[in-house]
C-alpha cells in the first residue's frame, strides 16, 4: 500500500479520514485514485484537494453517516443522499448497530475489505456486483451469532451460528473476527501461524476465484497441481481433518496445515499467500524503492518470489527482535512455489477481465 500527501504536506494513509496535522477531512478520490484533502464547497459538496484533479466529490453515505468508510463518489454520479461508494456497494448485510461495539467491528471489517478490493484492482482482476450484471457477483455479509437474551447458556443451534465462508460469490464473515481477543484465541486454539481480518478476506476470495476462473476452464490443470477435489468429498475430507489433523511433514507440500484438508482449501490458502505476497511487494515498491521490475501487475513470478523471500528474512528478524510472531510464516518449498506459480499464471490470464478460454500451460 502506498502513502499519500495532504495539502498541508503531512503524510496520509489509506485508511485516513482526517489529517492529524491540519485536521482537514480527507478521503479517497476516484478521479485521481489518491487519498486527498476534501475542499468544502458547501451544501455537502466537496472538491479533490489535488490541483491536478479538483474533481467535485460527494462522501459515501457510510462515510458521512457511519464513519466506517473514507471513500468519495464523483458528484456527477450521485443520485441519492444514501449513495454508496464503489466499495461499500459490495456489502449486502452489515452488523446490528444497536449492539454496543458493532459499529467498530463494522469499521474493522470494511477497512480489511477495502484493502482486499484495492489489491484486486491492482492485479486488474475481474469482479463486480449483481447490479452491474457480473456473474457470479461478489458480495459480503458481516453478521454475528444469534444469542438468546434470556438464555445465554444455551448452545447455539442451527441457523444461529454464523460461519465465515464463501458460497457462489457471497463472502460471509462472522463479526467476532473483528475482536482482537477472540481472533487471537482462535488463532492459538487452531494452531494457526497467523489469523487476521485481511487474511480471512484473502482466503475467502480465493474460493470465489476458484469458481470464477478454475471451475470450468483450468480444472484439469488444477487437479494436476492440487489434487482431485471430488475424491474424497469435501465433507469426508473435513471430518478426517478435524478427527486426525494434518499429516506429518505437511510443510513440505502445503502452505499451511489447513491447506492439507482438501484441494479447495489448499487452493484458497495458496491464493491468500499469493495476495499476501503481492500486497507486501506493492508496498515495498513505494516505501523501499524496490526495482520497478517488481511492479506486481507485470513482474515475472520468479522475481516476485525471490524478492518476497528476501523481504521475509528481514521482516521476520525485525519481528523476532521485538518478540512478535513471524511476519511471513510460510515455508516456500518447491511444491508450495509450484502452487503459487499456478495462481500467478491463472491471475495473469484473467487480468483486465480477459478470462482464459483454454487450459493453462502446466507449471514447470
Amino acid at each position: 500500500m502506498r502513502t499519500y500527501t495532504c495539502v498541508c504536506g503531512n503524510t496520509l494513509f489509506f485508511e485516513n479520514s482526517r489529517c492529524v496535522q491540519c485536521q482537514r477531512a480527507v478521503g479517497w478520490c476516484p478521479g485521481c485514485d489518491r487519498i486527498t484533502a476534501l475542499v468544502d464547497m458547501g451544501n455537502r459538496s466537496y472538491q479533490c484537494g489535488h490541483s491536478d484533479c479538483q474533481m467535485p466529490l460527494t462522501p459515501c453515505h457510510n462515510y458521512r453517516v457511519h464513519q466506517v468508510c473514507n471513500r468519495c463518489i464523483p458528484s456527477a454520479k450521485v443520485n441519492s443522499p444514501e449513495a454508496l461508494c464503489d466499495y461499500c456497494q459490495f456489502t449486502d448485510i452489515i452488523p446490528d448497530l444497536s449492539v454496543p461495539g458493532n459499529r467498530q467491528r463494522w469499521y474493522e471489517l470494511e477497512t480489511a475489505k477495502q484493502r482486499l478490493l484495492y489489491i484486486l484492482e491492482i492485479l486488474q482482476l475481474p469482479f463486480g456486483t449483481a447490479e452491474a450484471g457480473f456473474d457470479p457477483p461478489l458480495s459480503f455479509d458481516f453478521k454475528g451469532d444469534i444469542i438468546l437474551k434470556d438464555a445465554l447458556w444455551r448452545t447455539l443451534g442451527k441457523g444461529k451460528r454464523v460461519f465465515t465462508g464463501h458460497a457462489n460469490g457471497k463472502i460471509t464473515i462472522n463479526i467476532q473476527e473483528a475482536d482482537d481477543q477472540v481472533r487471537e484465541q482462535l488463532r492459538v486454539d487452531l494452531n494457526e501461524a497467523q489469523r487476521t481480518l485481511v487474511g480471512h478476506f484473502h482466503h475467502e476470495v480465493g474460493h470465489y476465484y476458484w469458481q470464477l476462473l478454475v471451475k470450468n476452464i483450468w480444472l484439469k490443470h488444477f487437479k494436476s497441481v492440487f489434487g482431485d477435489h471430488e475424491n474424497p468429498s469435501y465433507t469426508e475430507a473435513l471430518d478426517h481433518y478435524y478427527a486426525s489433523g494434518p499429516p506429518k511433514n505437511w510443510q513440505r507440500d502445503y502452505v499451511s496445515a489447513y491447506a492439507t484438508m482438501h484441494p479447495w482449501e489448499d487452493f484458497a490458502e495458496s491464493f491468500a499467500t499469493y495476495l499476501d505476497m503481492v500486497s507486501v511487494l506493492h508496498t515495498a515498491v513505494y516505501h523501499q524503492g524496490t526495482s520497478a521490475t517488481l511492479y506486481v501487475q507485470s513482474a515475472e513470478f520468479d522475481d516476485m518470489i525471490s524478492a518476497y523471500k528476501q523481504l521475509g528474512i528481514l521482516l521476520n528478524e525485525m519481528n523476532r527482535t521485538l518478540g512478535l510472531i513471524d511476519f511471513i510464516p510460510e515455508v516456500f518449498t518447491p511444491a508450495v512455489v509450484n502452487k503459487l506459480r499456478f495462481i500467478h499464471q491463472l491471475l495473469r490470464a484473467a487480468q483486465n477481465d480477459s478470462l482464459p478460454t483454454t487450459e493453462a500451460v502446466p507449471c514447470s
